[in-house]
């Protein structure tokens, strides 16, 4: 038996998730001051989000490779120092290219945190308990996220924006100081010297950032555009060029085996459609809340508190739910009650109360707070205990690739439905606010159609043996 602190185990990596949870979205609300102090335009601002969110994807397929070339311990404590050293470059920023660069080496550590912690949770704790974990360790890696808005909000109102990056400087270096204090079982884990499928990874990245930047691209030139024509061409080919390597190496970056599995592509395919109608429905409520309805940057951060305090309160309840019933009934309960909140999202308008926007965040924290842990655990119980870390990062990469596609798409959505609303005579305000409608509407189109892969979710999560747990209990 060895001498562990499981608890201290998820405070240290709870800490560290959310860390990296509320900086992918405590951005937002700031996104309006940073757009008038750099003098740039929407899609441009837009980037500060998006090379986030493609440089978190672009470190995970490593994931597993690095878990089992240098230990969870040295990979967890690297992602968190690094990230730590980024948030410091973010606020030292002066100007917006200057920003995108620190954006991405802030990524790349964070990118490896996510994926890490789910796999040191199923490395630590028995089956038997992983729903209910997850569930805790969820009220850091998402309700981080919740949470970042309204803190964004006060900090940027009272202190300016680069308070937002160095108020994760402290919380970086007391979680380092922890993790060598309830990390350390960790550094006895084995390390195995796979070979490193560079090709694969070449491939992938060259895919990732070509998606991105095509989708984003295109809403400045044009989807018909020759350039992103062929962006987007180049994207489909290093796709299938990655398909091909993947098949034909021993120890491939992302074993595509996984993906016969249909559980898990059902978790998949469920965290690829959230992802992009919350983190899009997230990057428009700044604009609905700032520039339509008047309200300062801390009074919207805090207009948003309610979805992180119903959410923080549903995720452990629904985590011991799944445990002991299966995660397909309150998934479609959770996606469904989201659905609604997107509908209630587009009805507000600047007559709208401030009840109204309460209860609108409070139908957004309930939906996710049943979705989310539920989903965790149905993606690590759907696979066996070798490929844990790499479903995690697989999981961890399409939520982010969903999020940065859906905030791209609803970007060029609601920009050229603004567009054509004053070219048909409209005030300003007003095609803005119709704009921002749609882009909800379509939010809500995509939760919709969430629910037909909700669906093939396992009624009953399948638990693996206590012994399949890496460390005895």
């Amino acid at each position: 038996m060895r001498d562990i602190n499981r608890t201290g185990i998820l405070i240290v990596v709870i800490m560290g998730t959310t860390m990296a949870g509320i900086d992918s979205s405590i951005v937002n609300i700031s996104l309006p001051v940073m757009s008038k102090q750099f003098n740039c335009t929407l899609d441009e601002i837009e980037w500060v989000i998006t090379v986030y969110m493609l440089s978190f994807s672009v470190l995970m397929p490593l994931t597993n490779w690095l878990k089992n070339r240098i230990g969870f311990f040295n990979l967890y404590v690297g992602a968190i120092s690094l990230f730590t050293l980024g948030s410091l470059m973010c606020a030292l920023s002066t100007s917006l290219d200057s920003l995108l660069i620190a954006r991405v080496v802030q990524a790349l550590g964070g990118g490896a945190m996510a994926p890490t912690s789910m796999a040191i949770i199923s490395y630590v704790f028995p089956a038997r308990v992983r729903g209910t974990v997850l569930g805790w360790w969820g009220l850091g890696n998402l309700v981080g996220p919740a949470m970042g808005p309204t803190l964004g909000g006060i900090l940027t109102e009272k202190f300016g924006w680069p308070s937002i990056f160095y108020i994760n400087i402290p919380i970086g270096i007391i979680t380092v100081i922890l993790a060598f204090r309830y990390l350390d079982v960790l550094r006895k884990q084995p390390k195995l010297k796979l070979p490193f499928d560079l090709t694969g990874f070449v491939a992938l990245t060259i895919f990732l950032v070509c998606l991105q930047y095509g989708v984003a691209r295109a809403e400045v030139v044009g989807i018909t555009s020759p350039e992103i024509l062929a962006t987007l061409g180049v994207a489909l080919i290093a796709f299938a060029v990655f398909i091909w390597i993947d098949k034909h190496k021993k120890e491939p970056i992302i074993n595509l085996d996984l993906f016969a599995n249909y559980s898990f592509v059902s978790c998949i395919l469920v965290t690829i459609s959230r992802s992009a109608a919350l983190f899009g429905g997230l990057f428009l409520m700044p604009f609905l809340l700032q520039e339509q309805m008047g309200f300062s940057e801390g009074m919207s951060g805090l207009l948003i508190l309610p979805n992180s305090v119903f959410m923080a309160a549903m995720m452990p309840f629904a985590g011991r739910w799944s445990d002991k019933h299966g995660s397909r009934e309150i998934s479609m309960l959770g996606i469904a009650l989201l659905a609604v909140s997107m509908y209630l999202f587009a009805l507000l308008d600047k007559s709208s109360s401030l009840s109204s926007v309460i209860i609108t965040m409070t139908v957004r924290g309930l939906g996710m707070g049943l979705l989310l842990a539920p989903l965790n655990a149905a993606t690590l119980s759907a696979v066996r205990p070798s490929e844990v870390t790499m479903a995690s990062s697989i999981s961890t990469l399409m939520q982010q690739v969903g999020g940065a596609i859906g905030i791209a798409v609803l970007a060029i959505v609601t920009q050229a439905a603004y567009n054509k609303h004053v070219l048909l005579g409209l005030e300003g305000h007003y095609a803005h606010h119709l704009a921002l409608k749609q882009g909800f509407h379509i939010s809500l189109f995509i939760l919709l159609i969430t629910l037909i892969p909700a669906w093939f979710l396992p009624r009953r999560n399948v638990a693996l043996k206590d012994t399949d747990a890496h460390i005895d209990t």
